[in-house]
């Protein structure tokens, strides 16, 4: 990339990030509409499958969007938030947008950007404008779908002026409840409103109060209904190196003996959802025209891809002696299946887990779950505004795992070489790979270790910012 991009680039930064960020929520499509409408509603120009949920999000998109190109389709995927770069929200045919590509949507859409922005009395957002410029690159790609995650709730979120003939919920659970509520209902009733008329309703299994409420959604817009663990889901599953191997029955057929090299079952549900929703999408007019019959797919194909398949920042193996493992678990409800996938996976004797967590999230919850896996915290703050302060959080987690057990790290690349540290000394006592470092609490957890500890950094530029 030549200097004068590079400067673009951080002018771009300096504004995007200066705007009002995702997790601050002004619930209205009004400034949204009027950028897309200004843009001549490219989120028009391909169908969509359209993701919502509490956790699993991100995973079942990414393996949807595989799924699709593995049968030659052109992919557009949007997936929220970023773990280190924001250039990654914004993929095409698989690849995230370079610094150059990023650079030249956003002047692209400037002009409306500020043609809105002069027109209302709160400006566009930080993620309203990604939204924006994420339609209109899929526009001008072209692409032939777009797999498109909200970034919180449902029916307010940006994302929810383009409409899915496929629409996702993985399993839904309480949180971000200053903005959806306090309840599984509640927020089960704003994650609904992207179940659009006509439309095709993917659901992973749900809490029963979800689920009430999910269906009903169904019934009074006249979408069709596709439940996991009844029209389809997890056949069976095994541990495998590196995975699990794991059979599938789909919407149109079974798909066995795929190997998926993600751990716990919650990803094997996650794989079950993508399937359907592919399947799903696979016959709808807008994939194979208005004659089109139900088919299964290709079995071998299914099986490339699903082979191939990654989630970044979810139980992601980064280094070797000591195994350093970053998870973005960052609810009770995350924590729960990650613990769970942990101990199904790994047989270490003491695990040092890391965690660094938004001061606004359930966080006597999330340590609830991590507490009986975890032989030693340290807490610690990562790149957010909204992390909590090491000490307050330290005070939290005394109170749950007991002050011997926990350690205060001030930064988090000190918590990291600390955690290293014990996890040697367990390995030189017990045996190489007896001990374990988890870093997690969050995306910008996982997405800050990440940078640290790998030298793979994307050209495409702004760093961890927003998110849960």
């Amino acid at each position: 990339m030549t200097g004068a991009w590079q400067d673009r680039l951080r002018e771009i930064e300096k504004d995007i990030f200066a705007r009002r960020p995702e997790h601050s929520v002004n619930p209205s499509l009004e400034r949204i509409t009027a950028l897309v409408t200004l843009l001549g509603d490219p989120q028009r120009a391909y169908p969509v499958i359209h993701l919502t949920g509490t956790n699993g999000k991100t995973s079942t998109a990414r393996m949807t969007e595989v799924l699709l190109r593995s049968r030659g389709l052109r992919t557009g995927l949007f997936i929220s938030p970023h773990l280190s770069n924001v250039g990654e929200r914004i993929v095409v045919d698989g690849q995230p947008l370079s610094g150059e590509q990023f650079v030249e949507a956003y002047d692209e859409i400037k002009p409306y950007v500020d043609l809105v922005d002069a027109s209302h009395e709160v400006q566009l957002s930080f993620f309203e404008v990604l939204v924006g410029m994420a339609f209109a690159v899929f526009a001008d790609a072209p692409v032939d779908v777009c797999v498109l995650e909200v970034g919180m709730g449902g029916t307010w979120d940006n994302t929810n002026v383009a409409d899915g003939v496929v629409a996702v919920v993985t399993p839904i659970s309480i949180d971000h409840a200053r903005y959806l509520g306090n309840s599984v209902q509640e927020i089960a009733a704003d994650k609904a409103g992207i179940i659009k008329p006509g439309a095709i309703a993917v659901l992973a299994q749900q809490p029963p109060a979800a689920a009430e409420v999910l269906l009903r959604r169904v019934a009074d817009v006249g979408a069709t209904v596709a439940r996991e663990g009844i029209e389809f889901g997890v056949l069976s599953r095994e541990l495998a190196v590196g995975g699990q191997q794991v059979s599938i029955r789909g919407l149109r057929g079974d798909y066995t003996d795929l190997y998926l090299p993600l751990f716990g079952a919650h990803q094997a549900g996650n794989l079950a959802c993508a399937i359907a929703a592919v399947e799903a999408f696979a016959a709808t007019p807008q994939a194979e025209g208005p004659d089109s019959q139900p088919q299964p797919l290709d079995a071998g194909i299914v099986r490339q891809a699903t082979a191939t398949m990654s989630s970044p920042g979810r139980l992601e193996i980064v280094r070797r002696s000591p195994v350093v493992i970053l998870d973005a678990a960052h609810n009770p409800g995350g924590m729960a299946a990650s613990v769970a996938a942990l101990t199904e996976s790994f047989g270490f004797t003491e695990l040092v887990a890391i965690i660094a967590v938004a001061q606004d999230k359930d966080v006597a919850g999330i340590l609830d779950e991590l507490e009986p896996i975890a032989t030693r915290l340290i807490v610690t703050a990562n790149s957010s505004p909204r992390s909590m302060e090491p000490a307050a959080l330290g005070e939290v987690a005394a109170g749950i795992f007991g002050p011997e057990r926990v350690s205060i790290a001030g930064r988090l690349d000190d918590a990291i070489e600390l955690g290293v540290a014990f996890a040697d000394e367990a390995d030189a006592a017990d045996g190489p790979g007896s001990a374990g470092v988890l870093v997690t609490g969050s995306v910008i957890t996982a997405g800050d270790a990440r940078v640290l500890l790998s030298s793979e950094r994307n050209e495409a530029g702004p760093g961890p910012e927003q998110g849960p």
